[in-house]
């Protein structure tokens, strides 16, 4: 009935327009008919540098076209209820962009060696088909079997951190960043940064090689902030992942130390930082922005805790300032039939703490725990909006597995083995248990915190494991397979 009523609609376009305008429409009309049937989402894979967003679209594909069994996805119920026929990769509306580099990323993780698939240094799509049967509402009168189209992106973390500068002008961006460079971690390694700005006359005519100089131990202090301290407040983020970028003057800019604003010289070295700046805005980041993240309908955030934990308190508390400051460029609200024909909104947000396998079972809910307390006032706030919002642990591809240990008074130890990624030795680990909220500096423990990385790990048929997938899969989706 779908196809008949989509082929009428086809051909009458068809006999009115050339051949290119018609193909055109023709898609757009596909686009609409999909939307307002409620066939199709577009799922905002959210996190950054490092949370493991490669990972979970890999594994999200593998699990649903290789692998979507009773045993393996319990809790997902189009699966447990054998209403799914079928899922695989189809392809894109999205042809300017690159296809999600799925099938070299597996490799990677199920290679002789495992090994995690490289970081993402460009914007790339997949789309997903899942072919289900219908069993209640109208769709289920009218066909016996329905296709939920799903279209996820991916981008480099490194990026997102720029949505915030939306809302700065350089001024505003410059206090911001000189207030992060003179706290702890970053004044430990930005005075000499500070010492270079403060030689630098904004006033004078511009030198372009002073401001390349400076530009580029700007760029050199991200890359440690992101190296060494696992920063997340990391802008412009064009300057470490630069794409087609790379060497271009609109990415030589910098925060200056701003005393007097009424009167920026024309052509001085400030207003060509300025102008840097506001051409940065609006030739990358706001096209970043509108070209992908307006239309998204549900949104899986990812967060790796356990980084943070590592490196500090200071780290722990950006990561929840960074969150706050993303949620402010997504369209969140209740999503009406109209609104998710012509203005989607985000109706549905999982909160989702990464990597809970690095964890004894017992305190993947501490974990989830903690995320829930960082993220509570603005899950108040997307409450309040209408939107459904969720917290959980989980790992979308496992590293390591729970062994039981007895110590010298045959007492049972919980712990996890796996491959570490520093020594490269398989080891049996005694995490500690997360806290179950923000602690202060003062709180902190002295030791502070210690939670290695792994490599993959595989099951012995080859195949990958994961926690609490089928749970992200029906938060996020289930209704749409009703």
């Amino acid at each position: 009935m779908l196809d008949k009523l989509f082929n009428t609609v086809s051909s009458s376009i068809n006999s009115q327009l050339n051949s290119h305008s018609a193909k055109k429409l023709k898609h757009q009309a596909h686009q609409l008919l999909h939307r307002s049937l409620d066939q199709h989402i577009t799922l905002a894979v959210t996190g950054f540098s490092r949370s493991g967003k490669t990972a979970f679209i890999t594994a999200l594909v593998e699990q649903l076209t290789t692998n979507s069994t009773k045993e393996n996805l319990p809790f997902f119920d189009v699966v447990q209820t054998n209403r799914l026929i079928a899922a695989k990769c189809v392809p894109q509306d999205a042809l300017a962009l690159p296809t999600f580099p799925y099938k070299q990323a597996l490799s990677s993780i199920k290679d002789e060696l495992p090994n995690w698939p490289a970081s993402t240094e460009r914007i790339n799509t997949l789309r997903l088909a899942l072919k289900y049967q219908p069993n209640s509402g109208i769709r289920s009168q009218i066909t016996d079997t329905s296709t939920l189209i799903i279209d996820l992106i991916d981008y480099p973390g490194e990026w997102l951190m720029d949505l915030p500068m939306l809302s700065l002008n350089y001024e505003q961006w410059c206090r911001q960043q000189f207030e992060l460079l003179r706290k702890k971690p970053r004044s430990t390694y930005s005075h000499q940064l500070l010492e270079r700005l403060e030689s630098l006359d904004l006033d004078e005519p511009v030198d372009e090689s002073k401001l390349a100089e400076i530009a580029k131990m700007y760029k050199t202090l991200l890359q440690r902030f992101k190296k060494d301290s696992k920063l997340t407040i990391l802008q412009p983020g064009r300057m470490l992942i630069p794409g087609d970028l790379d060497g271009a003057p609109l990415l030589m800019f910098f925060p200056v130390n701003f005393i007097n604003t009424d009167n920026v010289i024309e052509g001085s070295n400030l207003a060509h930082l300025k102008k840097r700046y506001q051409a940065y805005i609006k030739e990358v980041v706001t096209p970043f922005y509108q070209n992908y993240f307006c239309r998204f309908d549900r949104q899986i955030i990812l967060v790796d805790l356990l980084t943070a934990l590592t490196q500090g308190p200071n780290v722990l508390a950006e990561q929840g300032r960074a969150i706050e400051q993303l949620l402010a460029h997504f369209n969140y609200g209740q999503s009406s039939f109209m609104k998710r024909l012509f203005s989607p909104k985000i109706d549905k947000i999982l909160f989702a703490a990464n990597k809970s396998d690095h964890l004894s079972a017992e305190h993947h809910k501490d974990l989830a725990i903690l995320l829930n307390s960082i993220v509570q006032q603005a899950q108040n706030e997307l409450k309040f909006d209408g939107v459904q919002v969720e917290t959980m642990a989980m790992s979308s591809i496992c590293a390591t597995k729970s062994v039981e240990v007895k110590d010298k008074c045959s007492k049972v130890i919980k712990c996890i083995y796996g491959k570490e990624m520093l020594s490269g030795q398989w080891m049996t680990y005694l995490p500690a248990q997360p806290p179950m909220r923000a602690l202060s500096q003062h709180e902190w423990p002295k030791g502070g915190f210690s939670f290695p990385e792994f490599y993959p790990q595989l099951t012995p048929d080859n195949n990958l494991r994961h926690i609490r997938l089928d749970h992200v899969c029906e938060f996020l989706l289930g209704d749409k397979l009703k």
